[in-house]
């Protein structure tokens, strides 16, 4: 975390190159490069209040701000028309958070631990939900191929909006699930580990201003996507599933392994499955949502993407259905993140 702060020197920095007119790609750079420990302190100013609000409260705030930032990035992207770079990011998030957060918490952590063992029911609950939930993704794509192209139009936009009130019914119900009727399945460790550093007003504070900080530089990030594709030849799918999940959920990801690092296994999984799944039950649906104040933007996911996402969530449910861990289960998972990644590279 200390090292992510030295990286705030390049706010000022990208606000003065806007202001001196840098070209669209060095913006994309220095917003990138400030993002990153913005959303560090994020999460920072999150573990503060959790210090005030019970672990429990804390926990949902922080997973609900540690996607914040790629909810004002895609935000931005949506209402500059980069439907594509939106979906992709969410699908990015997902298999990131599965197959690159996920894996490297289990290699690291396996590697000082040998084996490490989490909540096993908790990981059952979450997984089944994250096969729903990609489910819920397919069927739109799946609709694309068997109803007449010239239908779609009129019919799809429709399909999408109960797709999305569906998924974000189901993330509330899955809130009351965790946080009431079946609490005690979450409440194996309620341990709040040392004393707050800051007050809650300074919190709170910090909350709000990288908040601020991290729309602003969203703007001058999603300006250079365009610019940034056509100079290093990338495409909109690979900067939207690998580069922008990664420059909003660095800190995140950080966290996980570093949790696992200290034997903590059980957090680790729960940033990794918990952040997924409420990409695509909360943050996918409220961009949906939002869409309708631009452009409605469709829920139809590319073949590649769908199979992705699809074969993350079935590894995922396999390596973690035993409740253990190995620094081997991690590479498996981290091998099959750099094949897709290289896949979405050369598309």
């Amino acid at each position: 975390m200390k090292i992510l702060k030295y990286l705030l020197i390049f706010i000022p920095i990208s606000i003065i190159g806007e202001f001196m007119h840098l070209p669209p790609t060095v913006m994309f750079l220095l917003a990138a490069l400030s993002i990153i420990p913005l959303a560090g302190l994020m999460g920072e100013a999150t573990e503060e209040i959790a210090f005030y609000t019970g672990p429990k409260i804390g926990g949902f705030l922080n997973a609900t701000f540690g996607n914040a930032t790629e909810l004002i990035i895609s935000f931005f992207a949506l209402k500059a028309g980069l439907f594509d770079v939106v979906k992709a990011s969410i699908a990015g998030s997902v298999i990131g958070n599965i197959l690159l957060v996920l894996g490297a918490s289990m290699l690291l952590g396996g590697l000082k631990h040998k084996n490490q063992k989490f909540n096993k029911k908790v990981i059952e609950v979450s997984s089944s939900m994250l096969l729903f939930a990609v489910i819920g993704l397919c069927v739109p794509a799946i609709f694309t191929h068997t109803i007449n192209p010239s239908l779609l139009n009129t019919k799809y936009e429709g399909l999408s909006i109960i797709v999305a009130i569906i998924m974000f019914i189901i993330y509330i119900l899955s809130l009351l699930f965790s946080f009431y009727t079946h609490k005690d399945i979450y409440s194996s460790e309620p341990e709040n580990d040392g004393e707050a550093k800051w007050s809650l007003k300074k919190s709170i504070f910090v909350l709000a201003i990288a908040t601020i900080l991290i729309a602003i530089e969203s703007e001058f990030l999603v300006s250079g996507v365009d610019s940034l594709t056509a100079t290093l030849g990338l495409s909109e799918f690979f900067v939207g599933i690998i580069i922008i999940p990664i420059i909003g959920n660095a800190a995140e990801h950080s966290t996980a392994v570093v949790m696992a690092m200290k034997n903590k296994m059980d957090v680790a999984v729960e940033i990794a499955v918990g952040s997924s799944l409420q990409i695509i039950l909360f943050v996918a649906p409220v961009l949906i949502f939002l869409s309708l104040l631009f452009t409605p933007m469709s829920i139809v996911f590319n073949p590649f993407e769908l199979v992705a996402l699809i074969a993350s969530v079935l590894i995922v449910n396999r390596v973690a259905s035993d409740g253990e861990s190995n620094w081997l289960e991690g590479v498996q998972l981290l091998s099959v993140y750099f094949i897709i990644a290289a896949g979405f590279f050369i598309l």
